[in-house]
């Protein structure tokens, strides 16, 4: 038999007697991420064209004095957001640049009867280049031969208040001024917006828009349409019957009714509300 060193046998001896070792640590499981601060609410407002600058920045008060609350606007045409509500578009607010329009949505039961309100009005103006090349200077100048003339449309409200300012007009001045007037429209507009941005460029001699829109377009020349020949648009607004966000809903139009409301609406050019 082989002898054993004490060295080696020693070496063995505490081998053997060592503690086990310790199995691996297994992996520290990951915490899960802790949610992420609650999104804010969604307010959606449908409202016209026409209520564009001024409805920004009545969405951004809101915001502000209602933390946590987002206010989203669909700009459009007030008949065919009307439509789409009855075919299923979700909101909780309806702007409408006409009573016709509310009117509608109250009767297709989109908007309850009692919470609709009037909340500003408008009046309708001329616009011009800043050069004025054409030399516009009475409303009797829009009917000379070769003045490119942009109306909107006559199936938008400011369209149809158009039309009826140049009929009022023609009854005044006379010598076929309305027929004048409609032989040099070089287009008729979906809306406002398009007949500011053209005139701008210079790519008509005038335009009929509301008040609010030449407030929000310092650069351009006006002319005035008195008040016994203007037309009156009335703005309504009305919480959705079917809103999404009732309480907000309701809370917007009083906002838009309030003290604070109603000045923005005058910094953009609209008149109080009027029985």
């Amino acid at each position: 038999m082989r002898r054993i060193s004490v060295g080696l046998f020693i070496v063995l001896l505490l081998t053997s007697c060592a503690a086990p070792t310790a199995p691996a640590a297994a992996p520290t499981a990951v915490a899960p991420a802790a949610p992420a601060a609650n999104e804010a609410v969604t307010l959606k407002v449908f409202a016209p064209s026409s209520l564009t600058d001024a409805a920004k920045e009545l969405g951004l008060a809101f915001e502000q004095a209602n933390p946590g609350v987002k206010v989203a606007i669909e700009f459009g045409h007030s008949p065919t957001q009307r439509v789409q509500f009855t075919q299923g578009a979700t909101g909780d607010v309806f702007m409408t640049a006409s009573q016709k329009d509310m009117n509608d949505a109250i009767a297709d039961k989109t908007v309850i009867t009692d919470t609709a309100k009037v909340f500003a009005t408008n009046q309708l103006v001329v616009i011009l280049p800043p050069n004025n090349l054409a030399r516009i200077e009475q409303l009797s100048d829009l009917a000379k031969p070769g003045v490119k003339v942009l109306l909107p449309a006559v199936d938008v409200p400011v369209g149809k208040l158009a039309q009826d300012a140049l009929v009022k007009i023609d009854q005044k001045l006379g010598g076929g001024f309305k027929d004048a007037v409609l032989k040099n429209v070089v287009s008729n507009e979906p809306g406002v917006k398009p007949i500011v941005s053209k005139i701008k460029l210079g790519e008509a001699d005038a335009g009929i828009v509301f008040v609010s829109d030449a407030v929000a377009a310092p650069d351009l020349k006006t002319l005035e349409i008195p008040a016994d020949l203007n037309m009156i648009a009335r703005f309504n607004i009305g919480p959705l019957a079917a809103a999404l966000q009732p309480d907000r809903a309701a809370a917007f139009v009083s906002f838009v009714l309030s003290a604070d409301g109603q000045a923005i609406l005058k910094k953009w050019g609209f008149a109080p509300a009027k029985p």
